[in-house]
């Protein structure tokens, strides 16, 4: 029977006592977020940029409530239960934390992240939480290949 891994699903509430442990330890933190709806290669490759930025990587993983109200009816096309499951899985990813609301501003207030990582599909001076970053001594850090892949793009080839 296979052992059980300790859980790599945090609470909000969790950040700040990582935050104090990773600087007691001399480690770093990036912290990513999305949606993460369907898993492609294209999260992949951001996920994986995003971990080479620092020690540790926090995934920031918006809740149905804000899927569904930054993608539309018929989405999230999975609970959040399920899709902090499936990134908790991922190698690259140390830890992941829902959210609620279209940014992860109080994620990021309370991690206060060293780099904050973001898709090719922004830039350095596009990234919203910039200033927040910045404020609380981080910087941040456009990752991964080109915004070639969506879930969205995938549903429409699904005829979904």
């Amino acid at each position: 029977m296979r052992s059980k891994r300790p859980s790599k699903v945090l609470a909000p509430a969790d950040l700040p006592t990582l935050r104090e442990r990773c600087t007691r330890e001399g480690r770093t933190i990036a912290f990513a977020n999305g949606c993460f709806d369907l898993l492609h290669v294209g999260h992949i490759r951001y996920l994986e940029a995003a971990a080479r930025e620092a020690d540790l990587l926090v995934v920031g993983i918006n809740d149905d409530d804000s899927v569904r109200a930054l993608k539309g009816t018929g989405r999230p096309l999975m609970p959040i239960g399920e899709r902090l499951e499936i990134l908790s899985a991922l190698a690259c990813v140390d830890h992941v934390v829902p959210f609620s609301g279209p940014r992860p501003v109080p994620l990021i207030e309370a991690l206060r992240p060293d780099v904050q990582c973001k898709g090719t599909d922004y830039t350095a001076d596009s990234v919203p939480e910039r200033e927040v970053v910045e404020r609380l001594g981080g910087r941040v850090a456009i990752v991964g290949d080109p915004k070639d892949h969506s879930t969205t793009d995938l549903l429409k080839k699904m005829g979904k």
